[in-house]
């Protein structure tokens, strides 16, 4: 059994205190996350956070000490109802968005990161949500070649991608593989510190640091019950 941490949004403005504060609980127990950046965020949500001058310093700073990172979309801005492949949500950057603009989307954020001398490896889309047209752009635009998301019990690779699942968005004891707990820092209570700080004391030995994995397996019945089951619960 193998649990990693997911951070979801980071960008030049953020929720300052509260990523400092996760930054500092998960050194403290030695835990390598996966970060998603936005690499151009327009989501209006953001504004009420002051702009970080020294963001991307605080990337290399990151990947320095071994987190990982990710592109995490590109403006952050959902523009359809629309759930794709992993509905999660009806809402989406990417999903029901024409390939050609997906294409855009992939290449101007990988450019971003570029910019400042990181070649991207592994992608998980705003809202969860994506489709077959995102991952033609992930392959033509990209390196990428890993998406932290979907619903099943271990990693698995499916038309040259490894999808390295994502189950929870807090962290529970539960009885997979391989478990993603994913974490919006910007959103977070005292309480979703104070949890996740008891839960990791009681499991350390399970959390591994994130990394790309490579895997021949693929999606087994196991894992199709699961995804089912799943997405009938949120219905």
């Amino acid at each position: 059994m193998k649990y990693y941490i997911r951070l979801d949004d980071a960008c030049e403005k953020r929720n300052l205190k509260s990523w400092n504060r996760i930054e500092e609980l998960l050194d403290q127990y030695g835990i390598k996350p996966l970060v998603g950046i936005i690499p151009h965020c327009e989501d209006p949500m953001m504004d009420q956070y002051e702009a970080d001058s020294n963001f991307w310093g605080r990337v290399d700073a990151w990947i320095f000490k071994r987190w990982s990172v990710a592109l995490h979309g590109y403006n952050h801005v959902c523009i359809t109802k629309v759930g794709g492949i992993n509905p999660v949500n009806q809402r989406s950057e990417f999903a029901g968005v024409p390939l050609d603009v997906q294409r855009e989307k992939i290449s101007n954020g990988v450019a971003i990161f570029r910019d400042h001398g990181i070649n991207p490896k592994i992608f998980f889309a705003p809202s969860h949500t994506f489709d077959e047209n995102t991952i033609v752009a992930l392959k033509e635009c990209s390196d990428i070649r890993t998406i932290s998301d979907t619903i099943a019990n271990k990693p698995y690779l499916h038309d040259g991608i490894t999808y390295i699942p994502q189950q929870s968005g807090s962290v529970r004891n539960l009885p997979f593989h391989t478990v993603t707990f994913c974490y919006h820092p910007n959103t977070m209570k005292d309480a979703d510190f104070e949890n996740l700080e008891i839960f990791i004391k009681q499991y350390r030995g399970r959390f591994a640091d994130y990394e790309i994995v490579e895997t021949n397996h693929k999606m087994d019945l196991v894992d199709r019950i699961l995804r089912k089951l799943y997405f009938l619960r949120r219905k």
